[in-house]
């Protein structure tokens, strides 16, 4: 598989490469440079999960990693199902948050651990990674115990769920964990910041678990096809799938999955009250605003990563950008959503009732909806309780982690700062 970095096209890598390096120079990200149509879709989607998205992967990475060994590094990390629940009729959810940390995070993380600790040299390797709230606790619990690969996760003090804190800064070890004094754009800067220091790069052997990895990414891809194949055969070239937006990684994850082949009609990009890309989708104008803090912290994200991914994708199959569905919504209509979703029998968590609110609001009559539960709605406990007056048991990997001290370290959003951490 060969991969280009968008921004200086000049730069080529393979697979492992990119898995490994994670950036590319000027902050670039890898992607894919051909996406070939998969030959027989409808007899994919009458296959196993794990035997569907081995198949998937391979088509991806060619020869560059054995069709037996793509299988296995897929079985040891897709242990768990993505179930596609029916609401009522023409409309479904698609549940992502099964896996050992209860977010979808599970699945691009645990590929990239497999990828990596099948790829890896004896050098050593630092993942540095920003998370605004369930990255890190799939990168962590998916690298914890791994030898040679130490992980750093930050994010934003005071700006995620405490129950999402506990999951992944309850683990030492191999896992350090930084509260961040500012929001997860600042994270996501001194991330970015560290890669662009070549002293530091070589010194700690650096690397990425956001979804800026590849590796990641087409893990991602593998549900998209998941979610059709449960879907009535003649429903599936009809569906619209909503996708909760922040980083905007499972959004280019899907349109990879429509580039392979996958019959989807359309997506939407359903964000909070930080819509950085439904209004350019509306304008044509770039205009980044102050991050601010939402019930939905997931999507809490101003100057989304991958947003560059979904305009080359856009444009080298001659999509026009004016296709994809957006919109937003605001903390109070998330808590309207959240009691309607409630009355039809479903409990949700915030980022999944602002994607459901979306797809009910464009959804046409002769389509079929689909919406991505994206984490566990205990992972939300606090508000889906006051908004809901419930009392949401907590699911056996929360429970044990909520009861253990936070070894978290606490720094500000200085980059100095920082990378005497990382090289202490």
């Amino acid at each position: 598989m060969n991969l280009y970095n968008i921004k200086d096209k000049s730069e080529q890598v393979s697979f492992a490469q990119a898995v490994r390096q994670g950036l590319g120079r000027e902050q670039g990200l890898f992607f894919p440079e051909r996406l070939e149509p998969l030959a027989d879709v409808d007899a994919l989607l009458d296959l196993p999960l794990v035997e569907r998205s081995a198949r998937i992967l391979s088509h991806l990475l060619g020869d560059e990693v054995p069709a037996p060994q793509v299988h296995e590094l897929v079985k040891a990390a897709f242990t768990f199902p993505a179930p596609l629940v029916k609401l009522k009729d023409g409309t479904y959810a698609l549940e992502l948050f099964h896996g050992p940390t209860l977010a979808f995070k599970d699945f691009g993380g645990r590929f990239m651990a497999q990828c990596l600790a099948a790829f890896r040299t004896n050098d050593k390797i630092t993942i540095l990674t920003a998370t605004s709230g369930d990255t890190g606790a799939a990168v962590a619990h998916a690298f914890f115990g791994l030898e040679g690969i130490e992980v750093v996760i930050l994010y934003p003090k005071g700006k995620i769920s405490p129950l999402q804190e506990a999951l992944f800064c309850t683990l030492g070890g191999n896992i350090r964990t930084i509260a961040i004094d500012g929001d997860f754009d600042a994270c996501q800067a001194l991330v970015k910041q560290s890669f662009d220091d070549e002293e530091l790069k070589k010194a700690i052997g650096l690397n990425s678990a956001n979804s800026i990895n590849i590796s990641r990414l087409l893990a991602q891809v593998c549900y998209y096809f998941e979610a059709v194949a449960q879907l009535p055969k003649a429903d599936r070239a009809k569906a619209v799938i909503s996708v909760p937006s922040g980083n905007f990684g499972n959004l280019t994850a899907g349109l990879i999955a429509k580039a392979l082949g996958l019959p989807v009609k359309r997506f939407i990009a359903a964000t909070n009250a930080n819509d950085t890309v439904p209004r350019y989708l509306k304008t044509g104008q770039w205009d980044p605003h102050q991050t601010v803090a939402t019930l939905s912290n997931a999507m809490d994200v101003s100057r989304p990563n991958n947003w560059p991914r979904v305009e080359e994708l856009c444009r080298r199959n001659g999509w026009a950008l004016e296709t994809l569905g957006s919109g937003m919504r605001s903390d109070a209509q998330t808590r309207d959503a959240l009691k309607r979703l409630h009355e039809l029998d479903y409990l949700c968590e915030p980022h999944g009732a602002i994607a459901w609110d979306l797809l009910g609001e464009q959804l046409a009559e002769d389509e079929v909806g689909v919406f991505l539960c994206t984490a566990h709605p205990a992972k939300f406990k606090e508000s889906v309780d006051e908004i809901l007056g419930l009392d949401v048991p907590l699911p056996g990997p929360l429970a044990k982690h909520a009861v253990l001290p936070l070894l978290s370290h606490n720094l500000p959003a200085e980059f100095a700062r920082l990378r005497a951490f990382l090289l202490g």
